[in-house]
């Protein structure tokens, strides 16, 4: 027996987003199916922060068609999901300011800073990075708990 979700609230969702969880980000493929990819994200101020290798499908992807769908959901029993619709700004790393979001979004996956330290040292031979910047044209939030 399945619930009518019920919207959530602007606290709620901001809330429910400050919890480290797995998000899936969708982008179109030139044929077939979206691509879905699992990824860690940062919501700040609105926008949604996605890091990834400039040479991951998604990237590519990203920079042919610039739209994108992310889900961030709960994990069971919590029945909540979060959902982003719009298109991305791609932004390479090296400039501070993107140094910065991504020290950020890969330390609250981290119980430490030298565990966040040493992830972001054992990715940093697998070529450059990037970052999308996503502010949402729209956003669904149900809650079917």
């Amino acid at each position: 027996m399945s619930h009518q979700p019920s919207s959530m609230s602007q606290a709620q969702i901001e809330a429910f987003l400050q919890a480290p969880r797995f998000a899936t980000a969708g982008t179109n493929r030139v044929n077939g199916p979206p691509q879905l990819t699992p990824v860690w994200y940062l919501y700040e101020d609105g926008k949604i922060y996605i890091t990834m290798f400039v040479k991951s499908v998604k990237y590519r992807n990203l920079r042919r068609d610039p739209r994108i769908g992310v889900c961030i959901a709960g994990d069971n029993p919590d029945a909540r999901a979060v959902m982003f619709y719009g298109t991305v700004e791609l932004v390479l790393e090296g400039d501070p300011w993107v140094d910065e979001i991504c020290w950020r979004l890969v330390r609250r996956y981290h119980d430490s800073d030298e565990e966040a330290r040493s992830y972001m040292e054992s990715v940093a031979s697998g070529g450059e990075g990037a970052l999308a910047v996503l502010t949402p044209e729209k956003v669904i939030a149900e809650d079917f708990n």
